[in-house]
């Protein structure tokens, strides 16, 4: 497994490609294009020179919070259960940790997807909240919030 490669505009058709064959949502031109401009937060993962995965993140203020929102994050079926996902939450995770800003990680995940759920929860995700008809056009339309409270490294002196 080689390490991650950011998405630039010379391999954005393969995240394209990536995210019509794992996800059931499709996601818009405006998600590419916010792709392109989030550099190491946005990277593909490699399996013998092939793109079998990746990951997408953005900064999100919001609750008067900085947080780090996980847009998508999927492997291939037959490259999954190989450590390629937790390659690539590492990644995200490290980011994070280096900065030292951040509040909390968190997504979304359809409620009947019980091994992502399961693979968030091994790195301390927990379900904050269940948002109904969250999806369009699939069923269960319902997704579970999760989020990881990251422990700020440098608490602002009072």
């Amino acid at each position: 497994l080689k390490g991650p490669s950011y998405v630039t505009p010379h391999n954005i058709k393969q995240l394209k490609r990536l995210n019509q064959v794992i996800f059931p949502v499709s996601y818009n031109d405006k998600f590419y294009k916010d792709v392109l401009e989030v550099g190491e937060l946005a990277k593909l993962a490699y399996f013998n020179d092939i793109s079998v995965g990746a990951v997408c993140c953005r900064v999100d203020h919001s609750q008067n919070q900085k947080r780090l929102y996980i847009m998508t994050l999927g492997c291939l079926a037959p490259y999954r259960r190989q450590g390629i996902g937790t390659k690539m939450l590492n990644h995200v995770l490290n980011i994070c940790e280096k900065d030292g800003t951040f509040d909390n990680i968190y997504l979304h995940v359809q409620i009947s997807n019980e091994s992502a759920i399961e693979f968030y929860r091994k790195f301390g995700f927990e379900i904050i909240e269940t948002k109904k008809n969250y999806y369009k056009r699939i069923e269960p339309a319902d997704a579970h919030v999760l989020q990881k409270t990251l422990k700020n490294l440098f608490p602002e002196v009072q």
